[in-house]
Parts: C-alpha cells; structure tokens; sequence
C-alpha cells in the first residue's frame, strides 16, 4: 500500500459556491479543479480547498495537506494513507464537470 499520494489542483477562489469537479490542464499535469467561496487572502482559499478536496474524496481533512503553491492557484496536495481506489475516485470527480 502507498503511504501518500499527491494530487494536483487548480483552485478557483471566490466562487459561488464550493464545487470539486472538472480538470485544468496546469504546470504539475492535469489538475482537479476546486472552486471555493473563501478569497485568496491570507491562505483562506488554499484552506477552503484542502477541506473540500478531503471532503469530495471522501477523506478526513487531517489526511489532506499542502505540498507546495500557498501563493498560487495551481497547487500540490498531499493524501496520507490513501484509499486503495483514490484514482477511481479521483477519476470520477474529474468526469463530474463533463
């Protein structure tokens, strides 16, 4: 079993609403897109994003941390202990936008 994962992401701050779904084609490979409501201010949306990746992979938020990207939209999040079906799971989140 692998002790981490990392996932690249695409944070949207400022939205609507918060919604984990679609893809972005970003500096660390395809990335997950999540949009939150919380701005891009003092790490808040970066914050917002981490909760609700955890959230939408079905995962405690304290297994969910950032690698690297506090002060830019493309980020690296690293999953503790991941789930033996991570990659479906995260396959179907990136489906979701479509």
């Amino acid at each position: 079993m692998t002790e981490s994962a990392v996932v690249a992401v695409r944070v949207k701050p400022g939205a609507g609403r918060t919604r984990v779904g679609g893809t972005y084609p970003g500096p660390h490979g395809t990335a997950l897109v999540v949009a939150v409501q919380a701005p891009a201010v003092d790490g808040r949306a970066t914050e917002a994003a981490r909760r609700a990746l955890a959230e939408a992979l079905g995962l405690p938020a304290a297994t969910v941390s950032l690698r690297t990207g506090l002060a830019s939209r493309d980020k690296l999040f690293l999953i503790e202990t991941p789930p033996a079906d991570l990659a479906d799971r995260l396959a179907a989140l990136r489906e979701a936008a479509r």
